[in-house]
């Protein structure tokens, strides 16, 4: 039964092949849009490689799994697969899938929940800060403001969305740079950011030693950033969004001669200020087009004896 090992090595092929495709490409930070969408397909081709291989390896090593698989599948499909023919490594192999699969949900869980928890403390320093007054009714604007020296700016997702300005950043945003850091804020909750980011840092968590989920879990800080960026440059301009970006983080040393901890501030304002030129709407609808066509690549594979046989 070599459909398994296929796919396993079809796994690890994608997972090689397809971060280095994507470093070198010139078009991701011209189109981050279409670059998270085809991290995530490559990533998801991976995943489903294991699903797949696993599935088969324990439909070769026990009864009952093979069963349900093939329950309503003629006789000729099942033979095509050659389950009978399976050595002892097919149980072993189903079992460590398996338990690399429980092990992601549980890093998912573990992140998820961590994120809800900061948002609560978040929110419960907020009603300490920021608390109703006598006889006010609970807010439901979308801007709350601190006393606070240090200009920072902040969405809360959870519960009723909200972003939290301090004072400082009001003193340092002009004009329309507040609106173009709210619709930022908003740009990361419409195309739900977050969930990107639990998955990519779920992955990356829960298998240290796979390059492709930290180089996941890496881009996608970096894409969401861009991508919300062009979300609000399309509204109030790339010159009023690089500003507020600038006078939110001049003071953190981002722009000095070692800005290690927010190096991507200083690009995000270049190509905010010398935009790259976008790619041709067919050219993007290639890609795409594309990059969704690679999840699909294993579930071809795993159908091709079935199809054979059935042809």
């Amino acid at each position: 039964m070599m459909v398994p090992a296929v796919l396993l090595l079809l796994g690890a092929l994608t997972a090689v092949a397809g971060p280095r495709l994507l470093v070198r490409a010139d078009w991701p930070d011209r189109e981050p849009v279409v670059a998270l969408w085809t991290w995530q397909c490559v990533v998801a081709a991976v995943l489903l490689c294991c699903a797949l291989s696993m599935t088969l390896s324990a439909a070769a090593a026990w009864q009952a799994v093979r069963g349900h698989v093939f329950a309503s599948a003629p006789s000729g499909v099942v033979e095509a697969y050659a389950l009978s023919a399976s050595g002892p490594w097919a149980a072993a192999t189903a079992t460590a899938l398996a338990c690399a699969g429980l092990w992601s949900g549980a890093m998912l869980v573990r992140e998820v929940a961590r994120a809800r928890s900061g948002q609560r403390r978040r929110r419960a320093e907020l009603r300490l800060r920021a608390p109703l007054l006598p006889g006010e009714a609970a807010t439901t604007g979308q801007l709350v403001v601190l006393e606070d020296e240090r200009p920072e700016a902040s969405w809360l997702a959870d519960g009723t969305p909200q972003l939290v300005v301090t004072t400082a950043a009001l003193r340092r945003l002009k004009g329309r740079q507040l609106d173009a850091v709210l619709a930022h804020e908003q740009g990361h909750a419409q195309a739900r950011h977050d969930w990107l980011l639990h998955c990519s840092a779920a992955l990356a968590n829960g298998f240290p030693q796979v390059p492709v989920f930290a180089a996941f879990r890496d881009e996608m800080h970096r894409l969401v950033e861009l991508s919300a960026d062009d979300m609000a440059s399309r509204r109030f301009g790339r010159l009023t969004t690089a500003l507020a970006l600038v006078e939110l983080n001049e003071d953190r040393g981002v722009f000095g001669p070692s800005p290690a901890p927010h190096a991507h501030v200083p690009l995000r304002v270049r190509r905010l200020l010398t935009p790259p030129d976008r790619l041709s709407a067919s050219r993007r609808l290639g890609l795409t087009a594309t990059a969704a066509l690679v999840p699909v690549i294993p579930v071809a594979v795993t159908l091709v004896p079935g199809l054979r046989a059935l042809g």
